[in-house]
């Protein structure tokens, strides 16, 4: 072990677990300072310039504050593309890049899809690139949200419309316009902040993760109440969910006519995709 993974190792160790402080030292020293992955194999000493030890200091002292490494390095990485992040946005999980492949898998011939609070633009731009022709809206409520997806949009060469636009106050001016209609809304509620790590609690935003305790659902209850004049005629609805409310989604989203309601597992085994006919 040379003197930088050893630095790295001491100073995470108390905060992160070892499987994780393997990680974050590869990507370090690899990604992020450009030491050759076979020299920290090999045991090689390696001898970082000032500049980079510098750094380096800094890069541990922000993992130190919890901030996640995806927000250091300004990128994470979704559907094997590289999408700018900041704490403006919520970093792309890999439950979400789930939800894409669904989407792309059942509806190759899709050719009108809106994503409603995109982000990073992870969801709608990811589809954008998958199904070339097809038409991708994507709304969000934040402008500093929107910033972002924009940029990653221009940078990965996409062709998504982005709106600053609030779910709760938007209508139905586009009556039947959408084939799919794709959300992955804040669901976390206030009662399970307890159980989050601090990267997520400290540093990701509130406005994309939070929702009451008494009313759970309701991000989800809009959007399936805009669906219904949004989308055509057997257009489809695709959700990330609590896992927690798999059933009261289903009971939901029945209750507001659509069909062919289904919940399936993410890689975990957890409910945390619904899908709907209209």
């Amino acid at each position: 072990m040379n003197r930088i993974t050893t630095y790295i190792r001491q100073s995470l160790q108390d905060i992160y677990p070892p499987e994780e402080v393997r990680a974050l030292s590869m990507l370090i020293c690899c990604d992020i300072l450009g030491v050759d992955a076979l020299d920290i194999y090999m045991g090689k000493d390696i001898i970082l310039s000032a500049c980079k030890q510098r750094e380096l200091e800094n890069i541990i002292f922000r993992l130190q504050k919890n901030e996640p490494i995806q927000y250091i390095r300004g990128y994470a990485e979704f559907g094997g593309r590289n999408f700018r992040v900041a704490p403006g946005v919520l970093i792309p999980r890999p439950e979400t890049a789930e939800l894409v492949s669904l989407i792309v898998k059942e509806n190759p011939d899709a050719r009108c899809l809106l994503d409603i609070g995109t982000g990073s633009g992870c969801i709608a731009i990811s589809l954008s690139k998958s199904l070339p022709g097809a038409r991708v809206d994507a709304w969000d409520i934040s402008e500093e949200a929107l910033a972002i997806a924009r940029k990653n949009n221009e940078e990965l060469d996409a062709q998504v419309t982005f709106c600053r636009q609030d779910v709760f106050s938007a209508d139905g001016t586009q009556s039947g316009s959408y084939d799919i209609i794709v959300s992955n809304p804040p669901y976390v509620t206030e009662t399970e902040k307890r159980e989050m790590e601090a990267n997520v609690l400290d540093w990701e935003p509130e406005l994309a993760l939070f929702v009451p305790d008494e009313d759970p659902l309701r991000f989800y209850r809009r959007i399936a109440e805009l669906g219904r004049e949004l989308l055509r005629p057997d257009g489809k609805l695709y959700f990330e969910i609590n896992q927690a409310y798999g059933q009261d989604m289903i009971r939901m989203i029945e209750m507001n006519q659509y069909r062919d309601v289904r919940v399936i597992k993410d890689i975990f085994g957890k409910d945390r995709i619904l899908t709907a006919n209209r």
